[in-house]
């Protein structure tokens, strides 16, 4: 196919958000126009020009890329630029990806997906979020997998659905959980058959209530050719924000059976090595990956690549903390450059003498005692835990220490059997991350200390 500037991606996930692609893209030069076309799994990307577009193919041809930890196939669309969809019946034997796309259309009923859904999220909730925007006539919420939650929402007004689109995408219905990824529908109405906690028509009161067997699922019959099986989600709401049932963590049974994972996190991967790109040539080296990569899993082998300085292949013990490593580190400033973190087409890193060895390591944080470590497993923040001290350490040496990395906002001493550690506040997530990859396992004071991140967000 000719080269382009336009860039087609098959077999994104229906869960990918315009962001998603911007940070799989802007490596490699400006992104200029993003069209996701949900029904069809794909995703069409304008760069700025051909040769960023060529970099992009070349580079995942050598490797295997993904979007959200799912492995997608590139390569260059039929459009040499895109341009905005005009109403149009499409021409007889014309390209699928060149076709007017629906759900790029304004429309008064709205496809919602909730990411992270740690509360539950009913028919009641959702009316009290969109409301404000306009008269919502008819919720219906499902669940289709891999996407998960979801809800058709339609209001009164299409310039309704426009504004809570344009107010709530990207938006958190709770603090840092059940995020709104909201696009139009195609249908022209929806159809509601009973009242409950998954399904309203608030135009009549008067439908009936029963949840039994032909109850909401019912309700879905119509919309199971665009959105296949659609079952119902099936948890209650109580009248306000709590926990989902079993916390916030999901228990992956092909593992120790004790870990438990984060919402979000399958633990279902099977591939264990992970490219890491866009990282600071002249600061990054092996040593310091492991320090941040190690925070999700035991390190097997490390190796720069040669013939793209900024990019690093990294071995993880098993696939679910490589999907860790993918989950949490994606997007992560790493000494002053966005990382892209990705799986790797590599089954494992050959031993080589450009390779680094980390497999016996003592160094490795998951050796012992790894159900509880992987539970304290979280996104880079600005709260770093200091162990593993001397036993004369004060608040003042040990910030003094690390002050060269970022600004330190306070700091926190305990003592526990004995054992003293330290809470160290950064202003940033950027800084707290600079001081644990180069001071992470470095000597202080005679003794070997260890960094991690702390979930914590106050002393």
């Amino acid at each position: 196919m000719a080269e382009s500037k336009v860039i087609h991606v098959r077999s994104v996930g229906q869960d990918v958000t315009e962001e998603d692609v911007h940070q799989f893209a802007q490596e490699f030069g400006t992104v200029t126009k993003v069209v996701l076309l949900r029904p069809k799994n794909q995703v069409l990307i304008q760069m700025e020009d051909i040769p960023s577009a060529k970099a992009l193919i070349e580079a995942y041809a050598e490797t295997q890329p993904a979007i959200r930890g799912r492995n997608v196939y590139v390569q260059y669309s039929s459009h040499q630029e895109l341009k905005a969809q005009e109403n149009h019946a499409p021409t007889p034997g014309e390209p699928r990806e060149r076709r007017e796309h629906p759900e790029q259309r304004p429309n008064r009923i709205l496809l919602i997906t909730i990411h992270n859904p740690q509360y539950p999220i009913t028919v009641d909730v959702l009316h009290q979020v969109f409301s404000p925007h306009g008269l919502v006539e008819k919720i219906v919420t499902f669940l289709k997998q891999p996407a998960g939650l979801q809800a058709l929402l339609q209001f009164a007004l299409q310039q309704s659905a426009v504004n809570a689109r344009s107010q709530l995408q990207g938006r958190n219905i709770y603090d840092g959980c059940c995020t709104l990824d909201i696009q139009y529908s195609n249908l022209p109405e929806l159809q509601v058959n009973y009242n409950s906690d998954k399904t309203r028509d608030y135009t009549n009161q008067n439908l009936p209530t029963d949840q039994g067997r032909n109850g909401p699922q019912g309700a879905m019959m119509q919309q199971q050719s665009l959105f296949g099986d659609g079952s119902v989600y099936g948890v209650a709401h109580h009248g306000g924000p709590r926990p989902h049932p079993g916390g916030p963590y999901g228990m992956h049974q092909g593992m120790h059976p004790n870990v438990q994972l984060p919402l979000g996190v399958p633990g279902t991967n099977d591939r264990r090595v992970v490219l890491v790109s866009n990282l600071n040539v002249e600061r990054v080296d092996p040593d310091k990956l492991f320090n941040l990569f190690s925070n999700y899993g035991n390190i097997v082998r490390i190796k720069m690549l040669q013939k793209k300085p900024d990019h690093a292949l990294i071995e993880m013990a098993e696939g679910f903390q490589a999907e860790l490593a993918v989950h949490f580190l994606k997007g992560v400033m790493l000494l002053g450059k966005q990382m892209d973190v990705n799986y790797s087409k590599h089954p494992h890193i050959n031993p080589t003498p450009d390779s680094h060895d980390y497999s016996h390591s003592n160094l490795n944080r998951f050796s012992r005692n790894a159900s509880k470590n992987f539970r304290h497993c979280c996104a880079p923040t600005k709260m770093i835990h200091c162990s593993s001290l001397p036993a004369d350490v004060t608040e003042e040496s040990i910030t003094e220490y690390l002050a060269p990395h970022g600004t330190i906002t306070g700091a926190k001493l305990s003592e526990n059997n004995g054992k003293k550690q330290v809470l160290v506040l950064f202003s940033s997530e950027e800084e707290a991350t600079e001081a644990l990859v180069q001071k992470h396992a470095t000597k202080f004071n005679g003794s070997t200390i260890r960094l991690a991140f702390s979930k914590l967000t106050s002393l």
